[in-house]
């Protein structure tokens, strides 16, 4: 339907990732399953308040409509979606990505072409689900004299001292160091990035953990392993409702949008593309993100979503002013060059 509707600035390839990565030997390695068409969905999850979400508002509706059977793989791994492309044994039929890493799975090769359910909803062969957004927070017993108000706070170790992480993610991370700099969000795009690793520099000596997992972040913010932190907004509400002392910013949240993507030549093809369409309709979308606090992406979605909930959305009205989007389109180099060398970077 709206498959003319990709970015054409991106122009997907066969050119595969798994050379030299450490990651993708792992998941070759990994017991997978060998599947044929069948009543059974298995879809990639993130584990957590995510799944919890999911299985309420989209995974048992979708069973109780349709008499297919879901099972979830975790963790997400995008390395397990090319090694299973690439060996035709597959581990899971649907995954959602991030928008750094659904243009390297479109140059890859290694997701279906979908049409939009919606309009204007497809983005490099991922129909967007749902907003979410990485933002400061901090231990509110840090000692501190003033609260953190921005990026430039986080690199303050000076004025705000103590134990810092961010998550290890170049596509997220990179933006942030650039407004600690002090660029405006609107002159963000397309990235400086040797200014943004210019600055990363500044900070590397002070991060303590680089959080690959959500979980992970919630608990060493929430246990004070570290005093100020880059987390998903729906991980830190998580500390907060449990008890933790903590406080955060919506100020420069960076927003990031999910997409829903079919693997590449999954025997199950049919299904896995009906899940898309339904996980992306109104009313369980709305009950996905009202439950998970994510701002929905389909616009229809919205008039389902009671007001109570929109506080912790990082699309409400009151939060989008205050908060900018990735733009993955005029991103400013090529994702899977600069994440390689993010891991360089690290481990120098």
């Amino acid at each position: 339907m709206l498959k003319d509707r990709r970015n054409a600035l991106w122009r997907p390839s066969r050119r595969l990732f798994l050379q030299g990565s450490a990651a993708a030997a792992t998941a070759l390695a990994a017991p997978q399953i060998a599947r044929a068409q069948n009543k059974e969905l298995y879809i990639n999850s993130w584990g957590g308040p995510w799944l919890e979400a999911a299985q309420a508002n989209l995974f048992d509706p979708f069973t109780a409509e349709t008499g297919i059977k879901i099972t979830t793989v975790s963790p997400v791994s995008f390395a397990k979606l090319a090694a299973q492309v690439r060996t035709g044994v597959y581990e899971f039929d649907v995954t959602t990505l991030g928008g750094g890493d659904i243009v390297r799975a479109n140059q890859a090769g290694i997701i279906e072409d979908l049409d939009s359910p919606y309009e204007g909803g497809l983005f490099e062969n991922g129909v967007a689900s749902h907003a979410f957004a990485t933002l400061m927070a901090w231990r509110t017993d840090a000692g501190w004299e003033e609260t953190p108000q921005s990026w430039a706070d986080f690199w303050d170790v000076e004025k705000f001292p103590g134990a810092r992480s961010l998550q290890r993610y170049a596509a997220r991370v990179l933006p942030i160091a650039l407004l600690a700099d002090g660029v405006a969000p609107e002159d963000l795009y397309p990235l400086d990035i040797e200014r943004a690793f210019a600055k990363l520099d500044e900070i590397k000596e002070h991060i303590r953990v680089w959080w690959t997992g959500g979980s992970q972040s919630t608990q060493i913010l929430r246990d004070g392993e570290v005093d100020m932190i880059g987390i998903w907004h729906g991980r830190y509400f998580e500390a907060e409702d449990a008890g933790a002392p903590v406080d955060f910013t919506w100020n420069q949240a960076e927003i990031d949008r999910a997409y829903w993507v079919v693997a590449k030549d999954t025997p199950n093809m049919e299904a896995a593309k009906m899940f898309v369409e339904f996980a992306t309709s109104p009313e369980p979308l709305a009950g996905f993100v009202s439950q998970a606090n994510y701002g929905a992406l389909n616009p229809a979605a919205n008039e389902f979503v009671a007001d109570a909930a929109k506080p912790r959305m990082p699309t409400s009205p009151d939060n989008y002013p205050q908060v900018f989007e990735q733009d993955m389109s005029n991103w400013g180099g090529d994702p899977e060059e600069v994440s390689m060398r993010f891991d360089e970077w690290l481990a120098s």
